[in-house]
């Protein structure tokens, strides 16, 4: 079985170019419920360069799932075996303003749009820039 993933190395996600906020937000919740943005701001958030995209994507699926630990393996490889959207089409980078940084190892952080660590990724000529996935056509 093939598995598909997500995970980027050296590149940085542009927010998209019609996101709706001038300046980043932090994801609100659905009354009691943490959306996908909610789930994905906080591991990023609390643990910058901790985790791949692939392991983002997947603990989120898997707590919206409710799965448990032992159910995590086998949901894995069937989570992995179609193609995933990748973080270019997460909220984070549509909607609420935050850049994405993938380092040499593909581990992951969050960045502010006005931040002046947003401002020299987008101008790093060794990263590989790409812009989020707009939400209209």
């Amino acid at each position: 079985m093939k598995v598909h993933t997500t995970n980027y190395a050296d590149t940085f996600i542009a927010i998209a170019d019609d996101c709706p906020f001038g300046n980043c937000q932090v994801p609100p919740m659905k009354g009691d419920t943490k959306t996908v943005a909610n789930r994905q701001f906080e591991m990023l958030s609390e643990n910058p360069y901790k985790y791949t995209s692939d392991e983002v994507l997947f603990q989120v699926f898997a707590a919206r799932k409710d799965l448990v630990e032992s159910e995590y393996e086998e949901a894995r490889v069937q989570f992995f075996s179609k193609g995933q959207a990748c973080f270019r089409a997460s909220p984070l980078t549509k909607r609420y303003g935050w850049g994405v940084h993938f380092d040499k190892q593909g581990k992951m952080a969050l960045y502010s749009s006005e931040s002046a660590e947003y401002k020299r990724f987008i101008e790093d000529e060794s990263l590989k820039i790409v812009k989020a996935m707009k939400s209209s056509r």
